[in-house]
């Protein structure tokens, strides 16, 4: 028999939290790196508990989706506990997505009513027609009527601590956006766990910038661990340039940011053109794809610590965090090399290696296996589409393959189905062949990846046809794929190399992308050449 209380772990705590223990503690709001407003965290938990209340007004029941389609701000956080305190499911939605794909999501999630920026209202377009009844309510003046007009919510709507707190699509990549579901509880230790000091180590003593877009993966989870622990909050606004990044930075003596390294790259450049200041950092964490040594080597030289995180959104995002040891303190180049693994796995989690055949492979540094996670902030089964195939007796099969050395550092050396990773956003090579089988006089075509100096990935096609146009290829690709799915190159074979059993033979095709792009990476004009 139990002998400790049988407390809920439900995120709604940390609005309390903040206002009681961390009023004074500050968001701040920019746009285009001007701030435009400031105001401490009691006067945040008032604003959430009056939208909360609109909430329960307007006919939000608990377990209802409420979407949000906006970028970085406050009005934004208020809405991240808002909705969950009116007992409802936040839903953020990317709003990089073109208006199709959006409208599937939202019917997909069955969402009650959209919170949205003005200026993205245009992609709710196909939205609108599919459910013309449901409220779109935009995040203006309008939404400050309802925050003005009702009194806060006294108490959060009771919910277990399983039910669902917010709710994420994966990008859809290899076939139609997959939900995942955080319950209370899951997004409750995932935020705790953000505070260790071998993790993200979020404290009342940072200063966070929140760079990462707040509809990926709830922004990494750095809203709810500042909440929760008291740290200040920056918000960057619409579309933040890394100039803005840099700017903020030096003004606010940020201590916290997270962001992809070709972001991490462009904010390097402009700090050494602009003399701007970045050493207050002490942590930037890099995701989405393993920073390069030069751009390790160059935030060292602007007296910026860098990590590298891993996860994905079946993980809320989390899994592993890559700190060097100790023993490399004074060594930068073996920090280096630490820093460019994946990490070692966060407490709470479990991991496997699956070879081949089946058996666990061994953590030796150079025996490759699927990396599969358990843990109590990881997926079970997609929303409303359980995808079994994904989730095996208890574990989540991430698609990744990996090694783990003797030290518990992941490393991940190859993805499952063919993946891009382009500047932090997959491609999907499988949807890009389909779209290039379309074009007109492509009757066969293959694409992968070729590493890029900037991009980190980018995707080359090779295509079989007679005749073919590539401008009229191009225009059919600008109108069918988002942009940043161009392909770097273009060639033209006679036939495309295949297996003994007809599959594509891609590890071919992989060397040979390799040399292909080797002489040009010009993204904004990709190349084209014929065999």
């Amino acid at each position: 028999m139990s002998t400790v209380q049988n407390h809920r772990l439900v995120i709604t705590d940390f609005l309390a939290r903040a206002r009681d223990m961390f009023g004074d503690k500050q968001v701040i709001d920019h746009v285009d790196g001007t701030e435009t407003l400031r105001y401490d965290y009691r006067t945040y938990a008032d604003r959430v508990a009056r939208l909360a209340s609109a909430l329960v007004a307007a006919g939000v029941r608990p377990g209802d989706r409420v979407g949000t389609l906006a970028w970085n701000h406050h009005r934004h956080l208020e809405l991240y506990l808002a909705v969950p305190l009116a007992g409802a499911v936040l839903h953020t939605i990317n709003l990089r997505l073109e208006p199709d794909e959006i409208d599937y999501i939202v019917d997909h999630a069955d969402d009650t009513m959209i919170f949205a920026d003005p200026s993205l209202e245009h992609l709710l377009a196909a939205v609108k027609r599919r459910r013309p009844s449901m409220p779109i309510q935009l995040i203006d003046d309008g939404y400050e009527n309802l925050i003005a007009t009702h009194e806060p919510l006294v108490e959060p709507v009771p919910r277990a601590e399983t039910d669902l707190a917010a709710l994420c699509y994966t990008s859809g990549t290899t076939g139609a956006p997959k939900g995942v579901g955080y319950a209370h509880r899951s997004l409750y230790l995932h935020t705790m766990v953000a505070g260790l000091a071998d993790g993200h180590a979020v404290s009342e003593r940072d200063r966070a910038l929140v760079v990462v877009p707040m509809f990926h993966a709830n922004a990494w989870g750095v809203p709810f661990a500042a909440l929760m622990t008291g740290a200040d909050l920056v918000l960057p606004g619409p579309h933040p340039t890394p100039a803005a990044i840099a700017t903020l930075i030096d003004r606010h003596r940020i201590t916290y940011t997270g962001m992809v390294p070709t972001v991490a790259a462009d904010l390097v450049a402009h700090a050494r053109s602009s003399g701007l200041d970045l050493s207050s950092l002490r942590a930037l964490v890099l995701g989405g794809s393993p920073p390069p040594a030069e751009l390790i080597r160059a935030l060292d030289a602007l007296g910026v610590p860098v990590f590298q995180g891993w996860g994905m959104t079946e993980i809320s995002p989390m899994a592993t965090f890559a700190r060097p040891p100790a023993a490399a303190d004074d060594d930068l180049d073996s920090r280096i090399r630490y820093i460019r693994k994946q990490g070692r796995l966060l407490p709470g989690l479990q991991w496997r290696l699956l070879a081949d055949d089946g058996t666990d492979a061994p953590h030796d540094g150079m025996t490759s296996g699927e990396v599969l996670i358990r843990g109590p902030w990881v997926a079970t089964e997609y929303f409303r589409d359980p995808h079994p195939e994904a989730f095996v007796d208890g574990w989540l099969r991430t698609g990744d393959i990996g090694v783990i050395d003797d030290r518990g550092y992941l490393e991940i050396v190859d993805r499952a189905k063919d993946l891009i990773k382009s500047g932090g956003e997959w491609i999907s090579s499988v949807a890009l062949e389909s779209a290039l089988l379309s074009s007109p006089g492509v009757v066969d075509a293959a694409v992968v990846a070729a590493p890029h100096p900037r991009w980190q990935e980018r995707p080359v096609a090779y295509l079989v046809g007679d005749g073919i146009d590539l401008d009229k290829v191009r225009a059919h690709l600008a109108g069918t794929v988002p942009r940043w799915w161009m392909p770097e190159r273009f060639v033209i074979v006679d036939a495309l190399p295949r297996t003994s059993v007809g599959k594509l033979d891609k590890r071919s095709l992989r060397g040979r992308a390799v040399e292909d792009l080797a002489d040009d990476t010009a993204l904004s004009d990709p190349p084209t050449s014929r065999s």
